[in-house]
Protein backbone atom coordinates (compact mmCIF):
# COMPACT_ATOMS: atom_id res chain seq x y z
CA UNK A 1 0.00 0.00 0.00
CA UNK A 2 0.88 3.69 -0.65
CA UNK A 3 1.62 6.39 2.03
CA UNK A 4 -1.55 7.82 0.59
CA UNK A 5 -3.70 4.96 1.01
CA UNK A 6 -2.46 4.21 4.46
CA UNK A 7 -3.50 7.53 5.27
CA UNK A 8 -7.01 6.90 4.30
CA UNK A 9 -7.12 3.74 5.72
CA UNK A 10 -6.44 5.02 9.15
CA UNK A 11 -7.29 8.90 8.90
CA UNK A 12 -4.06 9.77 9.20
CA UNK A 13 -3.34 13.66 10.54
CA UNK A 14 0.51 14.85 9.73
CA UNK A 15 1.39 18.09 11.74
CA UNK A 16 4.91 19.56 13.16
CA UNK A 17 8.16 20.83 11.80
CA UNK A 18 9.98 17.76 11.83
CA UNK A 19 12.64 16.13 15.16
CA UNK A 20 11.09 12.69 16.41
CA UNK A 21 7.95 11.51 14.99
CA UNK A 22 5.60 11.07 18.06
CA UNK A 23 2.28 8.42 17.40
CA UNK A 24 -0.89 9.04 19.60
CA UNK A 25 -3.05 6.59 19.46
CA UNK A 26 -6.49 7.04 21.41
CA UNK A 27 -8.76 4.43 23.63
CA UNK A 28 -11.61 2.82 23.54
CA UNK A 29 -14.56 4.60 22.00
CA UNK A 30 -12.46 7.50 21.15
CA UNK A 31 -10.60 8.86 18.20
CA UNK A 32 -8.35 11.19 17.16
CA UNK A 33 -9.69 14.00 18.18
CA UNK A 34 -9.41 13.37 21.85
CA UNK A 35 -5.50 14.58 21.32
CA UNK A 36 -6.69 18.14 20.66
CA UNK A 37 -5.42 19.42 23.79
CA UNK A 38 -2.60 17.41 24.41
CA UNK A 39 -0.67 17.22 20.56
CA UNK A 40 -0.11 20.58 19.63
CA UNK A 41 2.52 20.92 22.72
CA UNK A 42 5.08 19.08 21.23
CA UNK A 43 4.55 20.34 17.17
CA UNK A 44 7.20 22.88 17.92
CA UNK A 45 9.71 20.37 18.15
CA UNK A 46 8.50 16.79 16.77
CA UNK A 47 6.40 15.49 13.91
CA UNK A 48 3.22 14.50 15.26
CA UNK A 49 1.58 11.52 14.08
CA UNK A 50 -2.59 11.33 14.75
CA UNK A 51 -4.82 8.65 13.78
CA UNK A 52 -7.40 6.37 14.03
CA UNK A 53 -7.83 2.62 14.88
CA UNK A 54 -10.10 0.88 12.33
CA UNK A 55 -13.85 1.38 12.91
CA UNK A 56 -13.41 4.37 14.70
CA UNK A 57 -13.24 8.44 13.94
CA UNK A 58 -12.62 8.91 10.22
CA UNK A 59 -10.79 5.56 10.10
CA UNK A 60 -11.70 3.28 6.73
CA UNK A 61 -14.40 1.71 8.40
CA UNK A 62 -14.78 -0.65 4.89
CA UNK A 63 -11.75 -2.37 6.42
CA UNK A 64 -13.86 -3.94 9.31
CA UNK A 65 -14.05 -7.37 10.43
CA UNK A 66 -15.33 -9.69 13.52
CA UNK A 67 -12.82 -11.98 11.97
CA UNK A 68 -9.79 -9.56 10.91
CA UNK A 69 -10.18 -8.04 14.33
CA UNK A 70 -9.89 -11.25 16.99
CA UNK A 71 -7.27 -9.79 19.89
CA UNK A 72 -5.22 -7.05 20.52
CA UNK A 73 -2.95 -7.92 18.11
CA UNK A 74 -4.65 -7.39 15.50
CA UNK A 75 -4.50 -3.87 16.44
CA UNK A 76 -1.00 -4.20 16.89
CA UNK A 77 -0.31 -5.31 13.32
CA UNK A 78 -1.95 -2.01 12.39
CA UNK A 79 0.27 0.56 14.28
CA UNK A 80 3.36 -1.35 13.01
CA UNK A 81 1.58 -1.08 9.44
CA UNK A 82 0.94 2.43 10.10
CA UNK A 83 4.54 3.32 11.33
CA UNK A 84 6.41 1.25 8.32
CA UNK A 85 4.20 3.16 5.68
CA UNK A 86 4.42 6.97 7.51
CA UNK A 87 7.61 7.23 9.39
CA UNK A 88 11.27 7.34 8.17
CA UNK A 89 12.47 6.82 11.76
CA UNK A 90 11.55 4.70 15.01
CA UNK A 91 8.39 6.61 17.14
CA UNK A 92 7.96 7.76 20.10
CA UNK A 93 4.76 5.85 20.50
CA UNK A 94 2.00 7.63 23.17
CA UNK A 95 -0.92 5.13 23.65
CA UNK A 96 -4.19 5.57 25.84
CA UNK A 97 -5.52 2.83 27.82
CA UNK A 98 -5.93 -0.02 25.81
CA UNK A 99 -3.65 1.49 22.93
CA UNK A 100 -1.03 1.42 25.57
CA UNK A 101 -1.52 -2.19 25.38
CA UNK A 102 -1.65 -2.20 21.77
CA UNK A 103 1.89 -0.51 21.91
CA UNK A 104 2.85 -2.57 24.10
CA UNK A 105 2.57 -5.36 21.50
CA UNK A 106 3.23 -3.86 18.79
CA UNK A 107 6.83 -2.84 20.04
CA UNK A 108 7.37 -6.41 21.27
CA UNK A 109 6.72 -7.20 17.79
CA UNK A 110 8.65 -4.53 16.06
CA UNK A 111 11.46 -3.09 18.41
CA UNK A 112 12.85 -1.63 15.63
CA UNK A 113 10.12 0.64 15.11
CA UNK A 114 10.18 2.55 18.54
CA UNK A 115 12.65 5.12 20.29
CA UNK A 116 9.47 4.62 23.44
CA UNK A 117 6.61 4.28 24.91
CA UNK A 118 4.59 6.54 26.68
CA UNK A 119 1.38 4.47 28.30
CA UNK A 120 -1.31 6.01 29.71
CA UNK A 121 -3.46 4.31 31.82
CA UNK A 122 -2.32 0.80 30.94
CA UNK A 123 -3.66 -2.41 32.10
CA UNK A 124 -2.29 -5.73 30.74
CA UNK A 125 -5.26 -7.61 32.40
CA UNK A 126 -8.50 -6.27 33.78
CA UNK A 127 -9.84 -9.90 35.33
CA UNK A 128 -8.99 -10.49 38.59
CA UNK A 129 -6.77 -13.62 38.77
CA UNK A 130 -5.71 -15.09 42.19
CA UNK A 131 -3.53 -12.40 43.77
CA UNK A 132 -3.70 -10.32 40.73
CA UNK A 133 -6.15 -7.24 40.87
CA UNK A 134 -7.34 -6.45 37.01
CA UNK A 135 -10.05 -4.53 38.86
CA UNK A 136 -13.08 -7.00 37.50
CA UNK A 137 -14.29 -10.56 37.98
CA UNK A 138 -15.68 -11.87 35.41
CA UNK A 139 -19.35 -11.44 35.62
CA UNK A 140 -18.39 -8.23 36.05
CA UNK A 141 -17.39 -7.86 32.62
CA UNK A 142 -19.73 -10.02 31.40
CA UNK A 143 -22.49 -7.54 33.26
CA UNK A 144 -20.44 -4.73 31.44
CA UNK A 145 -20.67 -6.01 27.62
CA UNK A 146 -24.15 -7.10 28.02
CA UNK A 147 -25.20 -3.62 29.40
CA UNK A 148 -23.18 -2.14 26.25
CA UNK A 149 -25.71 -4.60 23.81
CA UNK A 150 -28.61 -4.10 25.60
CA UNK A 151 -28.57 0.02 25.83
CA UNK A 152 -25.68 1.23 24.31
CA UNK A 153 -26.90 4.84 24.60
CA UNK A 154 -27.44 4.39 28.42
CA UNK A 155 -24.32 2.82 28.61
CA UNK A 156 -22.35 5.53 28.21
CA UNK A 157 -24.17 8.01 29.85
CA UNK A 158 -22.97 5.62 33.28
CA UNK A 159 -19.29 4.81 32.18
CA UNK A 160 -18.24 8.22 30.42
CA UNK A 161 -18.22 10.19 34.32
CA UNK A 162 -16.86 6.94 35.62
CA UNK A 163 -13.85 6.68 33.50
CA UNK A 164 -13.37 10.36 33.23
CA UNK A 165 -13.44 11.45 37.14
CA UNK A 166 -13.00 15.06 37.54
CA UNK A 167 -16.79 15.42 38.65
CA UNK A 168 -16.12 19.21 38.99
CA UNK A 169 -15.43 19.73 35.58
CA UNK A 170 -18.45 18.32 33.86
CA UNK A 171 -17.52 19.39 29.87
CA UNK A 172 -14.83 16.61 29.92
CA UNK A 173 -17.21 13.76 30.98
CA UNK A 174 -19.51 15.26 27.75
CA UNK A 175 -16.86 15.34 25.47
CA UNK A 176 -16.01 11.72 25.80
CA UNK A 177 -19.66 10.77 25.89
CA UNK A 178 -20.05 12.08 23.04
CA UNK A 179 -17.19 10.41 21.58
CA UNK A 180 -18.65 7.23 22.54
CA UNK A 181 -22.17 8.03 20.85
CA UNK A 182 -20.31 8.68 17.35
CA UNK A 183 -18.50 5.17 17.52
CA UNK A 184 -20.34 2.12 16.01
CA UNK A 185 -22.39 0.66 18.81
CA UNK A 186 -21.33 -2.63 16.89
CA UNK A 187 -17.82 -1.88 16.60
CA UNK A 188 -17.63 -0.57 20.13
CA UNK A 189 -19.71 -3.54 21.48
CA UNK A 190 -16.28 -6.09 20.22
CA UNK A 191 -13.40 -3.51 20.69
CA UNK A 192 -14.70 -3.30 24.59
CA UNK A 193 -14.96 -7.62 24.50
CA UNK A 194 -11.13 -7.72 23.02
CA UNK A 195 -10.27 -4.83 25.42
CA UNK A 196 -11.20 -6.27 28.85
CA UNK A 197 -10.82 -9.95 28.11
CA UNK A 198 -7.26 -9.44 27.19
CA UNK A 199 -4.36 -10.74 29.42
CA UNK A 200 -1.21 -9.70 27.70
CA UNK A 201 0.95 -10.17 31.25
CA UNK A 202 3.05 -12.78 29.72
CA UNK A 203 3.66 -10.74 26.57
CA UNK A 204 5.57 -7.77 29.17
CA UNK A 205 8.43 -9.58 28.95
CA UNK A 206 8.68 -9.56 25.41
CA UNK A 207 9.85 -6.20 25.49
CA UNK A 208 12.89 -4.07 25.42
CA UNK A 209 11.42 -0.82 24.53
CA UNK A 210 11.86 2.00 27.50
CA UNK A 211 8.82 3.24 28.89
CA UNK A 212 7.33 5.83 30.60
CA UNK A 213 4.32 4.81 33.02
CA UNK A 214 1.28 7.70 33.28
CA UNK A 215 -1.76 6.69 36.13
CA UNK A 216 -4.29 8.22 37.72
CA UNK A 217 -4.85 8.74 41.27
CA UNK A 218 -6.79 6.32 41.92
CA UNK A 219 -6.22 4.50 38.55
CA UNK A 220 -10.27 3.28 37.57
CA UNK A 221 -11.45 0.51 35.18
CA UNK A 222 -7.55 -1.37 35.72
CA UNK A 223 -7.17 -1.99 39.37
CA UNK A 224 -6.01 -0.03 42.59
CA UNK A 225 -2.11 -1.73 42.38
CA UNK A 226 -1.39 -2.90 38.37
CA UNK A 227 0.62 -5.76 40.26
CA UNK A 228 1.95 -8.23 37.97
CA UNK A 229 4.54 -9.54 40.39
CA UNK A 230 7.89 -9.66 39.07
CA UNK A 231 9.77 -13.21 40.20
CA UNK A 232 12.26 -15.92 38.03
CA UNK A 233 8.96 -17.51 37.33
CA UNK A 234 6.31 -14.56 37.44
CA UNK A 235 7.42 -12.04 34.96
CA UNK A 236 7.51 -7.84 35.04
CA UNK A 237 5.73 -5.83 37.33
CA UNK A 238 3.67 -3.28 36.77
CA UNK A 239 2.79 -0.47 40.21
CA UNK A 240 1.94 2.27 39.92
CA UNK A 241 4.40 5.18 41.76
CA UNK A 242 4.44 8.49 44.33
CA UNK A 243 7.77 9.54 42.08
CA UNK A 244 8.52 12.80 40.90
CA UNK A 245 6.75 12.96 37.48
CA UNK A 246 10.21 13.88 36.42
CA UNK A 247 12.88 11.21 35.74
CA UNK A 248 12.38 7.78 37.49
CA UNK A 249 13.25 4.26 35.83
CA UNK A 250 13.48 1.12 37.20
CA UNK A 251 14.09 -2.11 35.45
CA UNK A 252 12.18 -5.40 36.00
CA UNK A 253 13.54 -8.07 33.54
CA UNK A 254 13.73 -6.95 30.33
CA UNK A 255 11.14 -4.22 30.31
CA UNK A 256 12.11 -1.34 31.62
CA UNK A 257 9.57 1.54 32.75
CA UNK A 258 9.74 5.30 33.73
CA UNK A 259 6.78 5.09 36.56
CA UNK A 260 5.02 8.60 37.30
CA UNK A 261 2.05 9.34 39.13
CA UNK A 262 0.41 12.02 37.05
CA UNK A 263 -3.05 13.82 36.63
CA UNK A 264 -5.17 12.65 33.26
CA UNK A 265 -4.16 14.16 29.98
CA UNK A 266 -1.00 15.97 31.74
CA UNK A 267 1.47 15.09 29.11
CA UNK A 268 3.99 18.03 28.49
CA UNK A 269 6.79 16.64 31.49
CA UNK A 270 6.69 13.25 29.06
CA UNK A 271 9.07 14.34 26.83
CA UNK A 272 11.46 15.32 29.28
CA UNK A 273 11.41 12.12 31.43
CA UNK A 274 13.26 10.26 28.99
CA UNK A 275 16.49 9.64 28.29
CA UNK A 276 18.37 11.85 25.77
Amino acid sequence: MSVQDISRKYAVTLRGKGGVPIVFAHGLGCDQTMWKDVAPAFEASSQVILFDLIGFGNSDHSCFSYERYQSLADYADDCIELIEHVCSEPVIFVGHSVSAMIGVLAAGKRPDLFRQLVLIGPSPCYVNDGAYQGGFNAADIEGLIEAMRSNYLGWTKGIAPLIMGNPERPELTEVLEESFCRTDPDVAQHFAALTFWSDNRSDLASVTTPALVIQCDPPPLNGSTLKYGFDPEGGPQWQTSDTSPTRSSRSFGRLRFCAAKAWRWRMPFARSAFPS
